[in-house]
């Protein structure tokens, strides 16, 4: 089912504008919803699981996009720590690497004053919408998500029912605060999908109890006018994404879960590690091709050379256009300097503020309550349209 919800998205505001730039978004998130709201009120949520170091894939694929967006948005950042129970129950290092998620948050530049930042499992309403889109949610649907059977393996009988629930959960963690846009890679579109169904359903199913309520806002899908409480969330696209590859093997992501601390560069590493991964970094015996076209087949070639576009916030063509012909003896010392200038200056805040978790914990609690705060009145009227009695 494809679904269009007419909100004005600009998504030129996904790149770095400046600060000021009017893109329609209104600066209210100490506030919860206004039970007069004739539309949808455009907010942007994501978030980030607490497994594993945060790689340089998750800064350019991710981060910094979110830091772009906050410019001229409102944002809610979560560090989704439900979810991280999916693929492993037990965590002995959930605090730190809840902290740790943050910190990158804080150290790229989002700023927690502004925005809400805050740790999923902080706001109880996540899992209570979550088994409430549980029983809107169909079986066929949850079965076409792809991203279970790569995750589940071979051995689906083991996994956890959580895993096979996750964009159940996903969807819960966006509509609570009824945001209108999630930036979203292309393994995450699927969910995004997902999430429009469920809210479509929910709307259609609710429609006569939400008019009834007085909480709903006629919008149009399609051809259809539907009462609505839930929006129809809105992907936030802004060209292709990096898509930052192994440096042990061009043809697999960036991964936190790879065996080899050498495939990643940490966004914890220091100078010297980042210069020893990128050296080490797998290439093939030729230069470096003056068009595009020559990096086709060569997989380690065309990621480095995409990782220095990313950083450097230039095409592929135009990097190549200065180092076209050029062995990868030139070009990879230009890498490590570029990624070091980068890259080391968010390396050092977060580790400054890894060293005072207390700071991080009371920007996790107050955006957790101001968090609560806006998911609340959704559950409320959640709860008022479905009948239950509180």
């Amino acid at each position: 089912m494809a679904h269009s919800l007419l909100i004005p998205v600009d998504t030129a505001c996904i790149s770095r504008s400046k600060p000021g730039v009017e893109c329609g978004l209104a600066q209210a998130l100490h506030k919860p919803f206004e039970d007069d709201m004739t539309e949808f009120k455009p907010l942007v949520f994501s978030g980030v699981q607490p497994t594993g170091n945060l790689h340089l894939g998750n800064y350019l694929g991710a981060i910094r996009k979110f830091v772009a967006l906050q410019a001229n948005n409102d944002c809610i950042y979560c560090v989704v720590d439900m979810h991280a129970l999916t693929a492993q129950l037990v965590h002995d290092d959930m605090p730190n690497q809840t902290r740790s998620i943050t910190a990158a948050f804080l150290a790229a530049g989002i700023d927690p004053e502004k925005h809400i930042v805050f740790n999923q499992s902080a706001v109880p309403g996540h899992a209570e919408l979550a088994w409430i889109f549980n029983c809107v949610a169909r079986i066929g649907w949850m079965n076409r998500m792809t991203q279970f059977k790569d995750k589940a393996g071979k051995d689906r009988e083991q996994a956890s029912l959580g895993l096979y629930a996750y964009p159940s959960l996903m969807a819960a963690d966006i509509l609570l605060y009824r945001a209108t846009h999630v930036p979203v890679g292309d393994d995450q579109k699927q969910h995004l999908e997902l999430t429009r169904d469920i809210a479509m359903k929910f709307n259609l199913d609710y429609m006569e109890h939400i008019r009834r309520t007085g909480y709903g806002i006629d919008i149009t899908v399609g051809d259809e006018p539907v009462h609505a409480y839930f929006p129809m969330v809105e992907p936030l696209i802004d060209g292709p994404a990096p898509r930052v590859m192994s440096l042990r093997d061009g043809t697999k992501k960036m991964s936190k879960s790879d065996a080899s601390d050498l495939s990643r560069i940490n966004l914890l590493d220091d100078e010297e590690n980042i210069s020893k991964k990128i050296r080490k970094a797998k290439t093939d015996p030729d230069g470096l091709p003056s068009e595009i076209a020559g990096l086709a087949g060569r997989p380690e070639a065309d990621n480095l050379v995409g990782i220095y576009a990313a950083l450097a916030d230039q095409s592929k063509a135009e990097v190549l256009s200065e180092f076209g012909g050029q062995q990868f003896s030139v070009f990879k010392p230009a890498l490590v300097d570029l990624a070091v200038h980068v890259l080391s200056p968010i390396t050092m805040e977060m580790r400054r503020l890894m060293a005072d978790p207390g700071h991080i914990d009371a920007v996790l609690r107050d955006g957790g309550a101001r968090a609560r705060a806006r998911a609340d009145v959704t559950m409320k009227q959640v709860r008022d349209i479905i009948g239950f009695l509180y």
